[in-house]
């Protein structure tokens, strides 16, 4: 099963990214020259998604201009300007573009590193019709950078998730996920969290994850972004070096 579409959200306030995000929004913050939502929408294009639900809020404008210059895939636009929706609201608000089968769904201020495993191709593989609502990709908490928190999930027997039982969890939420947008349909009206669809699904039976098998690199402060810059400089210095012994 390969997703068609995906939601991309990209709606936040990037408080945690001041003072750049004063002028700027944080999916266009650059981590080694390119803007943070291309990374996304570039994996994306490379899994072969052919449509990229985008929400905006914070400076759409700038973010509307940003992806006009992209041809694949295909761009729309989930218009939150009037009100920010979280991200349970905004994948109910997004429903009617992204259609009703499952799709992709991430947020932008993360990078994936890959090791043995592309993220989408092994999501879409490990993807179960008949008894999913939701797959999550994790990450181990010692194969991540830029985060300091408690970690998210305790992961069972047949790839069920749980929330955090304990002071931590050893598994941490990447962002990245395939979800049924109809998860969505009997969410409130206005703005409500994707851990509301994440319980329901859970109550059902109906969620699992997944591990990654590479780095995943939190970009969601500017400690992060250092982190991300700092390996980036790296990688590109060892093929530096590497081409110079050939």
């Amino acid at each position: 099963m390969r997703p068609a579409a995906a939601m991309v959200l990209a709606a936040g306030l990037g408080t945690r990214m001041r003072p750049l995000t004063d002028t700027l929004p944080k999916p266009l913050i650059k981590v080694s020259g390119k803007p943070l939502i291309d990374y996304t929408l570039d994996r994306f294009e490379g899994a072969g998604v052919d449509r990229a639900i985008v929400n905006v809020h914070y400076r759409a404008d700038q973010m509307e201009a940003h992806l006009a210059q992209r041809s694949a895939p295909e761009i729309l636009i989930s218009d939150e300007r009037s009100l920010l929706l979280e991200t349970g609201g905004g994948l109910k608000k997004a429903m009617p573009l992204l259609g009703a089968a499952p799709v992709f769904c991430t947020n932008t201020d993360a990078i994936l590193v890959d090791r043995e495993t592309e993220p989408c191709a092994a999501l879409a593989s490990a993807w179960d019709e008949d008894r999913m609502d939701a797959l999550l990709l994790l990450a181990p908490v010692d194969c991540a950078t830029g985060y300091d928190g408690a970690g998210d999930f305790d992961l069972g027997a047949g790839g069920r998730v749980a929330w955090r039982s304990g002071d931590t969890a050893p598994f941490i939420f990447t962002g990245l996920q395939i979800i049924r947008p109809m998860l969505a349909s009997d969410g409130p009206e206005g703005p409500f969290s994707m851990r509301r669809l994440w319980n329901k699904a859970m109550e059902q039976d109906r969620m699992r994850a997944i591990v990654h098998d590479g780095l995943w690199m939190h970009v969601g402060d500017t400690k992060g972004l250092a982190l991300a810059e700092a390996f980036f400089e790296k990688e590109q210095d060892g093929e530096t070096k590497s081409r110079s012994t050939i």
